[in-house]
């Protein structure tokens, strides 16, 4: 029986009072279960998203444009945020990777928007505090 096999029998033994092989083998494929809900594409793709917040000028970006219901030029935002307009540009196309923010092309323009990801992850946050 492997470490971690073990590990586990003893926790069971100590919640449970006694620990049968049926416990112990009902327990692993809970675990089993719920270790196939962790998709490595959904974590990924999770871990991204966070990760781009997890920037001030990114996470300023996206309290923006989810304020502003409604999409922004990027010559709209640079004069909101106090970094750069490299910076701006930068720290949208990582938003945009992330799935935060949809940018279009009109003319010689870039409007960018908040994604209905960005403002739910802003209303959990809200709602957290």
């Amino acid at each position: 029986m492997s470490e971690t096999t073990d590990r586990l029998r003893r926790y069971l033994e100590d919640e449970l009072g006694e620990c049968r092989s049926e416990d112990l083998q009902e327990r692993l494929a809970e675990l089993d279960n719920l270790e196939s809900m962790l998709d490595e594409g959904t974590v990924s793709n999770d871990v991204q998203a966070l990760s781009a917040l997890g920037n001030e000028t990114r996470y300023r970006l996206v309290r923006l444009l989810v304020e502003a219901d409604d999409e922004l030029c990027v010559c709209e935002i640079a004069p909101l945020v106090s970094v750069s307009d490299s910076a701006v540009s930068h720290a949208l196309s990582t938003l945009a990777e992330a799935g935060l923010v949809t940018k279009r092309k009109e003319g010689r323009w870039r409007k960018y928007r908040a994604t209905t990801r960005a403002s739910a992850l802003l209303t959990v946050l809200d709602g957290s505090r």
